[in-house]
């Protein structure tokens, strides 16, 4: 049987309309399923909108409508970009779906069983935009001297009679799974400060609320609804059955194998998280990772606070859904901070999807279409070139970039991959195919069938960054769906196409050269 391997993105907040943060999320959640379905595991991938708490409530009343009406609407704008975006989810989950309820009711109830929730009143600082509590030394000055959250995010004293959860009782569990599990928080730089926070000492943590009503009930505690964060964790056990399948995918898939997030809610997934987790007796997952921000050409975050969001779905209508997969894989370092700009789209689609690997494949293609009467060419002998370019390839798809994208190192499985395109486009301008037509057609054949096979690696290759296009070219060039993988692609399937009565179509360009840049909505 294939190997399970369960990825999750955080479910998007939808009091506003998705931004390229979002975007950028979910394509790299995407690329990172889509290469471990390449591998032969057996892929859950989820994704979805967390639809509770106070913000929602406040945007509702702002636009004068119900709250679950807003919620419905706002979801389907995060669905539509997901859909818009090729991305291969198989739930997308609402934390208004009912078996949700049941997850976060059944998960608390798990808490209570074990003596870690107790009722007193809270009197604390509160941020409604971060949905989070904070202590007062955690706290920063604005202008003004006005307190603010360590996010830079408005607070509030609140005060109110609610339940708290026992985190305190979970701090040296934490560190020692920490140490016992180094890969648990990654990269490196988000273990190192959620490290330091929980040794700094962790208080317990109020998990309800009894000033709004939208959310989850607390089991047997009428007026009190569970802290959003509470029921938002819960959605990634929800999605697998628990607690009514338990013996099914849920024992099957978790813990899962990847939570993929922003790094500004780490704490969340590699505090609370687990330690919700351990209070109910159920495992951890194997790795809650932190990605950077995607920020504008200024250096300022993306949000709808600063009003300099951009809309994915604009981007993909401008410059095409792969253009925008690939310049956010290619540019930006999985887990660093990266800048984006129209510009900067513009430049990487053409340079490396137009101008290198389309024209790579064009070339290629439009040679056989009128060289070789449109059916694909023998290989008659190797020269050291050839074996040279094979030997890259080969080498590239099936070691270099697999071992990238295993370690989330995105941009690195993308740059291993453009040299590869750079040594194929090298070897046509090297070999010359179109000059040999006259001198040597044997040796023309041999030059475009190894570029038609490295093509095909190639595609397969990029497919999880890039899989519409892929996809296409795949298709125009006769390669069976069951080769489009890394090992699949360098079996013998060259040989049987090339004797069959297979022709190509008259190739159409891959990639359109794009202008520059046309006005973004922001």
């Amino acid at each position: 049987m294939a190997e399970p391997y369960y990825i999750t993105t955080a479910i998007n907040y939808p009091n506003g309309r998705p931004h390229i943060g979002h975007a950028y999320e979910a394509i790299a959640a995407d690329t990172i399923a889509r290469f471990h379905r390449q591998m032969g595991r057996d892929v859950r991938f989820q994704t979805g909108t967390d639809e509770h708490g106070l913000k929602m409530v406040q945007t509702a009343r702002d636009r004068g409508m119900e709250t679950r009406a807003l919620a419905t609407e706002m979801s389907g704008y995060f669905r539509e970009m997901a859909d818009t975006l090729n991305i291969s989810y198989d739930r997308f989950i609402r934390t208004t779906d009912e078996d949700h309820y049941a997850a976060s009711q059944a998960l608390w109830q798990a808490m209570a069983d074990a003596g870690d929730l107790y009722l007193d009143r809270y009197e604390g600082w509160y941020s409604v935009r971060d949905e989070a509590f904070y202590d007062e030394k955690e706290l920063v000055e604005g202008e003004g001297g006005v307190k603010l959250s360590p996010q830079g995010t408005p607070v509030d004293w609140t005060a109110e009679e609610t339940w708290f959860f026992r985190l305190s009782k979970y701090q040296q569990p934490l560190l020692d799974h920490y140490a016992a599990h180094p890969e648990f928080i990654q990269p490196e730089s988000r273990r190192n400060e959620t490290m330091r926070f929980v040794e700094g000492g962790l208080s317990d943590l109020s998990v309800s609320r009894t000033s709004f009503d939208w959310g989850v009930p607390v089991p047997g505690s009428p007026g009190h609804v569970m802290y959003v964060w509470v029921d938002a964790l819960t959605n990634y056990i929800t999605g697998l059955g628990y607690p009514d399948d338990v013996q099914g995918e849920f024992a099957k898939r978790w813990p899962a194998d990847l939570h993929l997030i922003g790094k500004d809610i780490v704490r969340f997934h590699a505090v609370y998280w687990p330690a919700f987790l351990m209070s109910a007796g159920l495992p951890l997952p194997k790795t809650v990772y932190g990605h950077g921000f995607v920020l504008s050409r200024s250096g300022e975050k993306m949000s709808k606070s600063a009003g300099n969001v951009v809309d994915p779905l604009d981007l993909a209508r401008l410059y095409g859904v792969d253009a925008l997969r690939y310049f956010l894989l290619r540019d930006i370092s999985f887990g660093q901070d990266g800048s984006f700009s129209a510009e900067a789209i513009v430049t990487r689609a053409n340079a490396d999807l137009a101008n290198s690997f389309g024209n790579l494949a064009q070339r290629t293609l439009s040679q056989i279409f009128k060289n070789c009467d449109a059916y694909l060419p023998q290989i008659r002998g190797h020269i050291p070139a050839d074996s040279a370019l094979f030997a890259l390839v080969d080498t590239t798809v099936r070691d270099t970039m697999p071992r990238a994208f295993a370690d989330l190192a995105l941009s690195q499985a993308t740059e291993a991959w453009i040299q590869a395109v750079f040594a194929c486009n090298a070897y046509v301008d090297e070999q010359a195919p179109w000059a040999l037509k006259k001198t040597d057609p044997e040796r023309m054949e041999t030059v475009l069938a190894t570029l038609y096979i490295c093509i095909a690696q190639l595609a397969v290759a990029i497919l999880p960054v890039i899989p519409g296009s892929a996809n296409k070219l795949l298709d125009a060039m006769g390669i069976d769906p069951a080769l489009r993988t890394p090992e699949g692609i360098a079996s013998h399937w060259y040989s049987p196409l090339a004797e069959s009565d297979f022709r190509l179509d008259q190739p159409v360009p891959l990639f359109p050269r794009l202008e520059v840049p046309v006005e973004v909505v922001v």
